[in-house]
Protein backbone atom coordinates (compact mmCIF):
# COMPACT_ATOMS: atom_id res chain seq x y z
CA UNK A 1 0.00 0.00 0.00
CA UNK A 2 3.22 2.06 0.81
CA UNK A 3 4.51 1.72 -2.67
CA UNK A 4 1.12 2.68 -4.09
CA UNK A 5 0.90 6.38 -2.46
CA UNK A 6 4.22 6.57 -3.20
CA UNK A 7 3.58 6.14 -6.75
CA UNK A 8 0.61 8.33 -6.49
CA UNK A 9 2.24 11.46 -5.07
CA UNK A 10 5.11 10.97 -7.79
CA UNK A 11 2.11 10.64 -10.54
CA UNK A 12 3.34 7.18 -11.03
CA UNK A 13 -0.04 5.28 -10.14
CA UNK A 14 -1.47 4.40 -13.66
CA UNK A 15 1.22 2.39 -15.08
CA UNK A 16 0.40 0.31 -18.51
CA UNK A 17 -1.48 0.99 -21.81
CA UNK A 18 -2.18 5.07 -21.62
CA UNK A 19 -5.05 4.65 -24.19
CA UNK A 20 -6.94 1.58 -22.33
CA UNK A 21 -6.28 3.96 -18.89
CA UNK A 22 -8.50 6.83 -21.15
CA UNK A 23 -11.07 4.53 -22.25
CA UNK A 24 -11.54 2.96 -18.88
CA UNK A 25 -12.03 7.18 -17.40
CA UNK A 26 -14.28 7.89 -20.06
CA UNK A 27 -16.68 4.85 -19.62
CA UNK A 28 -16.99 5.42 -16.09
CA UNK A 29 -17.77 9.01 -16.27
CA UNK A 30 -20.82 8.50 -19.00
CA UNK A 31 -21.96 5.93 -16.24
CA UNK A 32 -21.28 8.27 -13.63
CA UNK A 33 -24.07 10.57 -15.53
CA UNK A 34 -25.91 7.80 -16.95
CA UNK A 35 -27.16 5.93 -13.79
CA UNK A 36 -28.34 9.07 -11.97
CA UNK A 37 -30.12 9.85 -14.95
CA UNK A 38 -31.75 6.26 -16.06
CA UNK A 39 -32.79 6.20 -12.42
CA UNK A 40 -37.02 6.71 -12.17
CA UNK A 41 -38.24 9.29 -11.00
CA UNK A 42 -39.74 7.60 -8.25
CA UNK A 43 -35.98 7.21 -6.93
CA UNK A 44 -36.50 10.96 -6.71
CA UNK A 45 -40.02 11.17 -5.13
CA UNK A 46 -39.11 8.53 -2.71
CA UNK A 47 -36.28 11.18 -1.18
CA UNK A 48 -33.14 9.11 -2.53
CA UNK A 49 -31.95 11.58 -4.96
CA UNK A 50 -27.91 10.64 -4.90
CA UNK A 51 -28.77 6.84 -3.79
CA UNK A 52 -28.03 5.15 -7.33
CA UNK A 53 -25.10 7.76 -8.00
CA UNK A 54 -23.70 7.36 -4.89
CA UNK A 55 -24.05 3.48 -4.88
CA UNK A 56 -22.77 3.52 -8.85
CA UNK A 57 -19.51 5.71 -7.75
CA UNK A 58 -18.62 2.99 -4.87
CA UNK A 59 -18.81 -0.03 -6.93
CA UNK A 60 -16.54 2.26 -9.73
CA UNK A 61 -14.22 2.70 -6.83
CA UNK A 62 -14.57 -0.46 -5.30
CA UNK A 63 -13.37 -1.25 -9.00
CA UNK A 64 -10.20 1.23 -9.60
CA UNK A 65 -8.78 -0.17 -6.32
CA UNK A 66 -9.06 -3.60 -7.81
CA UNK A 67 -7.43 -2.19 -11.15
CA UNK A 68 -4.51 -0.62 -9.11
CA UNK A 69 -3.92 -3.90 -7.33
CA UNK A 70 -4.12 -6.37 -10.65
CA UNK A 71 -2.13 -4.04 -13.07
CA UNK A 72 0.67 -4.27 -10.76
CA UNK A 73 0.73 -8.29 -10.18
CA UNK A 74 3.17 -9.65 -12.81
CA UNK A 75 1.57 -11.43 -15.54
CA UNK A 76 3.03 -14.71 -15.32
CA UNK A 77 1.19 -15.14 -11.92
CA UNK A 78 -2.84 -15.06 -13.68
CA UNK A 79 -0.83 -18.59 -14.84
CA UNK A 80 -1.58 -19.67 -11.36
CA UNK A 81 -5.37 -18.79 -11.17
CA UNK A 82 -7.56 -20.82 -12.91
CA UNK A 83 -6.14 -23.53 -10.58
CA UNK A 84 -8.05 -21.62 -7.99
CA UNK A 85 -10.86 -19.62 -9.66
CA UNK A 86 -11.71 -22.50 -12.09
CA UNK A 87 -12.85 -25.63 -8.90
CA UNK A 88 -14.66 -22.81 -7.44
CA UNK A 89 -16.79 -21.34 -10.39
CA UNK A 90 -17.88 -25.01 -10.89
CA UNK A 91 -18.59 -25.41 -7.05
CA UNK A 92 -20.59 -22.56 -7.38
CA UNK A 93 -22.29 -22.80 -10.15
CA UNK A 94 -23.32 -27.04 -9.78
CA UNK A 95 -25.06 -24.99 -5.99
CA UNK A 96 -26.93 -22.25 -8.18
CA UNK A 97 -27.78 -24.24 -11.13
CA UNK A 98 -28.06 -28.04 -10.52
CA UNK A 99 -29.09 -27.84 -6.56
CA UNK A 100 -31.28 -24.65 -6.91
CA UNK A 101 -28.67 -22.96 -4.05
CA UNK A 102 -28.27 -18.96 -3.63
CA UNK A 103 -30.82 -16.18 -4.14
CA UNK A 104 -33.78 -16.15 -6.88
CA UNK A 105 -33.86 -13.20 -8.75
CA UNK A 106 -36.15 -13.01 -11.57
CA UNK A 107 -37.03 -16.83 -11.30
CA UNK A 108 -33.40 -17.61 -11.94
CA UNK A 109 -30.93 -18.09 -9.33
CA UNK A 110 -27.75 -16.65 -10.71
CA UNK A 111 -26.82 -15.27 -7.16
CA UNK A 112 -24.69 -16.18 -4.20
CA UNK A 113 -25.17 -14.02 -1.02
CA UNK A 114 -21.58 -14.32 0.98
CA UNK A 115 -20.90 -12.59 4.05
CA UNK A 116 -23.45 -10.02 3.12
CA UNK A 117 -22.03 -9.77 -0.65
CA UNK A 118 -24.36 -10.62 -3.65
CA UNK A 119 -22.54 -11.55 -6.56
CA UNK A 120 -23.28 -13.88 -9.71
CA UNK A 121 -21.07 -16.99 -9.93
CA UNK A 122 -21.25 -17.03 -13.67
CA UNK A 123 -18.43 -13.99 -13.87
CA UNK A 124 -16.95 -15.79 -12.20
CA UNK A 125 -16.16 -18.43 -14.49
CA UNK A 126 -16.14 -16.24 -17.23
CA UNK A 127 -13.05 -15.01 -16.01
CA UNK A 128 -11.98 -18.89 -14.89
CA UNK A 129 -12.37 -20.15 -18.25
CA UNK A 130 -11.08 -17.92 -20.49
CA UNK A 131 -7.96 -18.37 -18.42
CA UNK A 132 -8.18 -21.53 -18.11
CA UNK A 133 -8.30 -21.43 -22.06
CA UNK A 134 -5.11 -18.95 -22.48
CA UNK A 135 -2.99 -21.21 -20.66
CA UNK A 136 -3.72 -24.57 -21.99
CA UNK A 137 -3.23 -23.08 -25.52
CA UNK A 138 0.17 -21.57 -24.32
CA UNK A 139 1.64 -24.88 -22.68
CA UNK A 140 0.46 -26.77 -25.91
CA UNK A 141 1.95 -24.39 -28.30
CA UNK A 142 4.92 -23.77 -30.26
CA UNK A 143 6.76 -21.95 -32.85
CA UNK A 144 9.28 -22.28 -34.94
CA UNK A 145 11.60 -19.54 -36.94
CA UNK A 146 11.52 -20.55 -40.94
CA UNK A 147 12.92 -18.27 -43.85
CA UNK A 148 10.37 -17.66 -46.50
CA UNK A 149 11.24 -15.39 -49.76
CA UNK A 150 14.04 -14.41 -47.86
CA UNK A 151 12.36 -12.68 -44.52
CA UNK A 152 12.32 -14.75 -41.27
CA UNK A 153 8.74 -16.06 -40.56
CA UNK A 154 7.40 -17.08 -37.27
CA UNK A 155 4.89 -20.42 -37.75
CA UNK A 156 2.82 -21.53 -34.87
CA UNK A 157 1.62 -24.67 -34.39
CA UNK A 158 0.97 -27.98 -32.20
CA UNK A 159 3.57 -29.52 -29.69
CA UNK A 160 4.89 -32.66 -31.58
CA UNK A 161 2.47 -35.53 -30.75
CA UNK A 162 0.06 -32.96 -28.80
CA UNK A 163 -2.10 -32.50 -32.08
CA UNK A 164 -5.62 -33.25 -29.99
CA UNK A 165 -4.55 -32.34 -26.78
CA UNK A 166 -5.58 -28.54 -26.72
CA UNK A 167 -8.47 -29.12 -28.20
CA UNK A 168 -9.63 -31.90 -26.01
CA UNK A 169 -8.74 -30.22 -22.47
CA UNK A 170 -10.70 -26.58 -23.97
CA UNK A 171 -14.00 -28.32 -25.31
CA UNK A 172 -14.07 -29.94 -22.23
CA UNK A 173 -14.07 -27.13 -19.72
CA UNK A 174 -16.08 -24.65 -22.01
CA UNK A 175 -19.03 -27.60 -22.42
CA UNK A 176 -18.67 -27.78 -18.88
CA UNK A 177 -18.48 -24.52 -17.64
CA UNK A 178 -21.52 -23.13 -20.58
CA UNK A 179 -23.48 -25.87 -19.65
CA UNK A 180 -23.72 -24.89 -16.30
CA UNK A 181 -24.14 -21.53 -16.73
CA UNK A 182 -26.66 -22.02 -20.11
CA UNK A 183 -29.12 -23.70 -17.67
CA UNK A 184 -30.26 -20.11 -15.89
CA UNK A 185 -27.82 -17.85 -18.29
CA UNK A 186 -28.68 -18.84 -22.07
CA UNK A 187 -27.13 -15.35 -23.25
CA UNK A 188 -24.36 -15.69 -21.16
CA UNK A 189 -23.10 -19.33 -22.05
CA UNK A 190 -23.35 -18.79 -25.41
CA UNK A 191 -21.22 -15.43 -25.56
CA UNK A 192 -18.81 -16.92 -23.32
CA UNK A 193 -18.50 -19.97 -26.29
CA UNK A 194 -18.15 -18.16 -28.44
CA UNK A 195 -14.91 -16.53 -27.20
CA UNK A 196 -13.92 -19.70 -26.60
CA UNK A 197 -14.29 -20.72 -30.19
CA UNK A 198 -12.83 -17.62 -31.42
CA UNK A 199 -9.42 -17.99 -28.93
CA UNK A 200 -9.50 -21.75 -30.66
CA UNK A 201 -8.88 -20.41 -33.54
CA UNK A 202 -6.34 -17.07 -32.93
CA UNK A 203 -4.59 -20.15 -30.72
CA UNK A 204 -3.83 -22.33 -34.03
CA UNK A 205 -6.20 -25.02 -32.83
CA UNK A 206 -6.30 -27.74 -35.88
CA UNK A 207 -9.12 -26.19 -37.99
CA UNK A 208 -10.96 -29.48 -38.88
CA UNK A 209 -11.23 -30.46 -34.90
CA UNK A 210 -13.10 -27.17 -34.37
CA UNK A 211 -15.10 -27.90 -37.57
CA UNK A 212 -15.75 -30.83 -36.70
CA UNK A 213 -16.81 -30.24 -32.73
CA UNK A 214 -19.05 -26.95 -34.00
CA UNK A 215 -20.94 -28.85 -36.32
CA UNK A 216 -22.14 -31.60 -33.63
CA UNK A 217 -22.98 -28.60 -31.51
CA UNK A 218 -25.21 -27.10 -33.92
CA UNK A 219 -26.81 -29.42 -34.59
CA UNK A 220 -27.62 -30.27 -30.95
CA UNK A 221 -28.29 -26.93 -30.87
CA UNK A 222 -30.81 -26.64 -33.84
CA UNK A 223 -32.42 -30.13 -32.51
CA UNK A 224 -32.74 -28.24 -28.89
CA UNK A 225 -34.16 -24.93 -30.42
CA UNK A 226 -36.93 -26.84 -32.11
CA UNK A 227 -37.57 -28.81 -29.32
CA UNK A 228 -37.72 -25.41 -27.27
CA UNK A 229 -40.41 -24.35 -29.64
CA UNK A 230 -42.57 -27.74 -29.38
CA UNK A 231 -42.96 -28.35 -26.74
CA UNK A 232 -45.84 -26.84 -24.72
CA UNK A 233 -44.39 -24.26 -21.97
CA UNK A 234 -46.10 -26.24 -19.30
CA UNK A 235 -44.45 -29.05 -20.01
CA UNK A 236 -41.08 -27.27 -19.45
CA UNK A 237 -42.11 -25.82 -16.21
CA UNK A 238 -42.43 -29.15 -14.72
CA UNK A 239 -39.07 -30.28 -15.16
CA UNK A 240 -36.28 -29.43 -13.10
CA UNK A 241 -33.95 -26.91 -14.02
CA UNK A 242 -35.54 -26.05 -17.19
CA UNK A 243 -38.29 -22.87 -15.78
CA UNK A 244 -35.53 -20.80 -17.83
CA UNK A 245 -36.36 -22.44 -21.16
CA UNK A 246 -39.94 -20.81 -20.49
CA UNK A 247 -38.58 -17.18 -20.58
CA UNK A 248 -35.65 -17.91 -24.15
CA UNK A 249 -38.82 -19.44 -25.41
CA UNK A 250 -41.07 -16.39 -25.39
CA UNK A 251 -38.53 -14.05 -26.08
CA UNK A 252 -37.86 -16.32 -29.03
CA UNK A 253 -41.42 -15.79 -30.44
CA UNK A 254 -41.48 -12.23 -29.97
CA UNK A 255 -38.61 -11.76 -31.96
CA UNK A 256 -39.26 -14.25 -34.71
CA UNK A 257 -42.86 -14.38 -34.59
CA UNK A 258 -45.35 -15.68 -32.45
CA UNK A 259 -47.07 -18.80 -32.54
CA UNK A 260 -50.62 -19.52 -33.63
CA UNK A 261 -52.14 -19.61 -30.59
CA UNK A 262 -50.49 -16.21 -29.48
CA UNK A 263 -51.69 -14.62 -32.81
CA UNK A 264 -55.25 -15.96 -31.74
CA UNK A 265 -54.98 -14.17 -28.31
CA UNK A 266 -53.70 -10.93 -29.89
CA UNK A 267 -56.24 -10.82 -32.59
CA UNK A 268 -59.29 -10.09 -29.70
CA UNK A 269 -56.83 -7.44 -27.71
CA UNK A 270 -57.15 -3.72 -28.62
CA UNK A 271 -54.39 -1.48 -30.63
CA UNK A 272 -52.85 -0.46 -27.40
CA UNK A 273 -52.48 -3.74 -26.03
CA UNK A 274 -50.85 -4.93 -29.05
CA UNK A 275 -48.34 -2.32 -28.91
CA UNK A 276 -46.92 -2.50 -25.14
CA UNK A 277 -47.81 -5.38 -22.88
CA UNK A 278 -46.13 -7.03 -19.98
CA UNK A 279 -44.03 -9.21 -22.70
CA UNK A 280 -42.42 -6.51 -25.05
CA UNK A 281 -43.06 -3.29 -22.85
CA UNK A 282 -39.31 -3.60 -22.58
CA UNK A 283 -38.50 -3.58 -26.48
CA UNK A 284 -41.21 -0.71 -27.05
CA UNK A 285 -40.10 1.64 -24.69
CA UNK A 286 -36.77 1.19 -25.34
CA UNK A 287 -37.74 1.67 -29.45
CA UNK A 288 -39.74 4.93 -28.45
CA UNK A 289 -36.54 6.59 -26.08
CA UNK A 290 -34.44 6.30 -29.53
CA UNK A 291 -37.40 8.11 -31.13
CA UNK A 292 -37.06 10.73 -28.86
CA UNK A 293 -33.52 11.27 -29.51
CA UNK A 294 -34.27 13.15 -32.84
CA UNK A 295 -30.85 12.24 -34.07
CA UNK A 296 -29.03 15.38 -31.62
CA UNK A 297 -30.96 14.10 -28.39
CA UNK A 298 -32.91 15.41 -25.47
CA UNK A 299 -29.72 16.29 -22.90
CA UNK A 300 -28.21 14.56 -20.23
CA UNK A 301 -30.85 14.33 -17.62
CA UNK A 302 -33.60 14.49 -19.84
CA UNK A 303 -35.35 11.48 -20.37
CA UNK A 304 -38.47 10.64 -20.81
CA UNK A 305 -38.62 6.76 -21.38
CA UNK A 306 -36.56 6.05 -17.81
CA UNK A 307 -40.01 6.36 -16.17
CA UNK A 308 -41.47 3.77 -18.18
CA UNK A 309 -39.26 0.96 -19.58
CA UNK A 310 -37.81 -1.39 -17.08
CA UNK A 311 -33.78 -1.70 -15.96
CA UNK A 312 -33.04 1.71 -17.96
CA UNK A 313 -29.84 1.63 -15.83
CA UNK A 314 -28.46 -1.73 -16.48
CA UNK A 315 -30.09 -3.49 -19.08
CA UNK A 316 -31.55 -1.20 -21.29
CA UNK A 317 -29.36 1.82 -20.60
CA UNK A 318 -27.57 2.26 -24.06
CA UNK A 319 -31.43 3.22 -25.66
CA UNK A 320 -31.14 6.15 -22.79
CA UNK A 321 -27.35 7.25 -23.83
CA UNK A 322 -28.99 7.33 -27.33
CA UNK A 323 -32.15 9.07 -25.79
CA UNK A 324 -30.08 11.93 -23.79
CA UNK A 325 -27.34 12.47 -26.38
CA UNK A 326 -28.45 11.35 -29.43
CA UNK A 327 -26.76 9.45 -32.31
CA UNK A 328 -23.09 11.61 -31.84
CA UNK A 329 -23.29 9.99 -28.22
CA UNK A 330 -24.38 6.57 -29.30
CA UNK A 331 -21.47 6.31 -32.06
CA UNK A 332 -18.92 8.00 -29.51
CA UNK A 333 -19.37 4.77 -26.61
CA UNK A 334 -19.69 2.31 -29.15
CA UNK A 335 -16.29 3.87 -30.85
CA UNK A 336 -14.60 3.38 -26.78
CA UNK A 337 -15.25 -0.41 -27.04
CA UNK A 338 -13.97 -0.34 -30.52
CA UNK A 339 -11.10 1.59 -29.62
CA UNK A 340 -10.33 -0.55 -26.74
CA UNK A 341 -10.85 -3.96 -28.97
CA UNK A 342 -7.74 -2.35 -31.31
CA UNK A 343 -5.50 -1.16 -28.17
CA UNK A 344 -6.00 -5.30 -26.38
CA UNK A 345 -4.82 -6.37 -30.31
CA UNK A 346 -1.92 -4.08 -30.18
CA UNK A 347 -0.97 -4.91 -26.77
CA UNK A 348 -1.16 -9.32 -27.98
CA UNK A 349 0.84 -8.14 -30.79
CA UNK A 350 3.95 -6.56 -28.96
CA UNK A 351 3.64 -10.13 -26.20
CA UNK A 352 6.39 -11.93 -26.74
CA UNK A 353 5.08 -15.68 -25.05
CA UNK A 354 1.87 -16.89 -25.57
CA UNK A 355 -0.33 -16.78 -22.65
CA UNK A 356 0.05 -12.97 -21.92
CA UNK A 357 -1.38 -12.59 -25.85
CA UNK A 358 -4.29 -15.35 -25.39
CA UNK A 359 -5.19 -13.80 -22.08
CA UNK A 360 -5.48 -10.75 -23.04
CA UNK A 361 -7.36 -11.29 -26.28
CA UNK A 362 -10.05 -13.66 -24.19
CA UNK A 363 -10.74 -10.34 -21.70
CA UNK A 364 -11.25 -7.89 -24.49
CA UNK A 365 -13.14 -9.95 -26.38
CA UNK A 366 -15.55 -10.73 -24.08
CA UNK A 367 -16.01 -7.57 -22.77
CA UNK A 368 -16.26 -5.83 -26.12
CA UNK A 369 -19.12 -8.92 -26.99
CA UNK A 370 -20.89 -8.29 -24.25
CA UNK A 371 -21.30 -4.22 -25.10
CA UNK A 372 -22.44 -4.85 -28.67
CA UNK A 373 -24.42 -7.18 -27.42
CA UNK A 374 -26.25 -5.31 -24.94
CA UNK A 375 -26.48 -2.37 -27.64
CA UNK A 376 -28.00 -4.71 -30.25
CA UNK A 377 -30.46 -5.35 -27.67
CA UNK A 378 -31.50 -1.54 -26.95
CA UNK A 379 -31.82 -0.75 -30.39
CA UNK A 380 -34.14 -4.07 -31.24
CA UNK A 381 -31.74 -5.91 -33.58
CA UNK A 382 -31.28 -8.95 -31.17
CA UNK A 383 -33.82 -10.65 -28.35
CA UNK A 384 -33.69 -9.40 -25.15
CA UNK A 385 -30.89 -11.09 -22.96
CA UNK A 386 -30.47 -9.38 -20.11
CA UNK A 387 -26.51 -8.22 -20.73
CA UNK A 388 -25.18 -5.17 -19.27
CA UNK A 389 -23.43 -2.33 -20.98
CA UNK A 390 -19.87 -3.39 -19.06
CA UNK A 391 -18.54 -0.50 -16.81
CA UNK A 392 -21.43 1.81 -18.15
CA UNK A 393 -24.67 -0.30 -16.23
CA UNK A 394 -25.59 -0.13 -13.10
CA UNK A 395 -24.07 -3.49 -11.13
CA UNK A 396 -21.66 -4.60 -8.62
CA UNK A 397 -20.51 -8.11 -9.76
CA UNK A 398 -20.15 -6.76 -13.60
CA UNK A 399 -18.44 -3.61 -12.86
CA UNK A 400 -16.25 -5.72 -9.95
CA UNK A 401 -14.78 -8.50 -12.48
CA UNK A 402 -15.10 -6.27 -15.43
CA UNK A 403 -12.40 -3.99 -13.49
CA UNK A 404 -10.67 -7.35 -12.77
CA UNK A 405 -10.01 -7.79 -16.69
CA UNK A 406 -9.38 -4.22 -17.74
CA UNK A 407 -6.78 -4.57 -14.47
CA UNK A 408 -5.13 -8.13 -16.47
CA UNK A 409 -4.79 -6.22 -19.66
CA UNK A 410 -2.49 -3.13 -18.21
CA UNK A 411 0.06 -5.78 -16.24
CA UNK A 412 -0.17 -7.78 -19.73
CA UNK A 413 0.53 -4.11 -21.60
CA UNK A 414 3.01 -3.30 -18.99
CA UNK A 415 5.00 -6.56 -19.67
CA UNK A 416 4.38 -6.01 -23.41
CA UNK A 417 6.23 -2.70 -22.75
CA UNK A 418 9.24 -3.78 -21.13
CA UNK A 419 9.97 -7.02 -22.77
CA UNK A 420 9.92 -4.47 -26.10
CA UNK A 421 12.18 -2.31 -24.49
CA UNK A 422 14.72 -4.82 -23.14
CA UNK A 423 14.55 -6.74 -26.48
CA UNK A 424 18.17 -6.83 -28.50
CA UNK A 425 18.16 -5.58 -32.06
CA UNK A 426 19.44 -8.17 -33.86
CA UNK A 427 21.67 -8.08 -37.11
CA UNK A 428 19.57 -7.54 -40.31
CA UNK A 429 18.32 -9.17 -42.84
CA UNK A 430 18.67 -8.27 -46.49
CA UNK A 431 15.70 -9.55 -48.55
CA UNK A 432 17.18 -7.81 -51.82
CA UNK A 433 15.01 -4.95 -51.47
CA UNK A 434 14.47 -3.36 -47.50
CA UNK A 435 16.30 -4.36 -44.44
CA UNK A 436 14.31 -5.72 -41.90
CA UNK A 437 15.24 -5.84 -37.78
CA UNK A 438 13.59 -8.69 -35.44
CA UNK A 439 14.25 -9.15 -32.28
CA UNK A 440 15.31 -12.22 -30.58
CA UNK A 441 12.16 -12.39 -28.36
CA UNK A 442 10.05 -15.08 -30.14
CA UNK A 443 6.62 -15.79 -28.91
CA UNK A 444 7.37 -19.55 -26.81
Amino acid sequence: MGTIVQDFLGGKLFKGDKGVWMIYFFLCMISLVEVYSASSRLTFEGGHHWGPMVSQAGFLFAGLIIILLVHRIPCKWFMLFPFILLPVAILLLLYTAVLGGGSTVNSTNRWVDLFGVRFQPSEVAKAALLMTVAVVLAKTQTEKEEWVRGKKRKIVGAIKGKRYLAFAIVGSAALLICGLIFIDNVSTAMMLFLVVVVMMFIGQVPKDLMFKGLAVIVGIGAFFAMTVMAVPESTWQEIPGCKRVVTVKKRLERKFGGSDEAKEKNAFKSEKERLINDENSQTTYAAIAIANSDVIGLGPGNSIQRDFLQHAESDFIYAIIIEELGIPGAFFVAFLYLVLLIRVGRIAQKCPSFFPAYLVLGFGIMMVLQAFVNMSVAVGLVPVTGQTLPLISKGGTSILITSFYIGVILSVSRYAEKKELNAPIVEAVVNGETSEYYTDGGMS
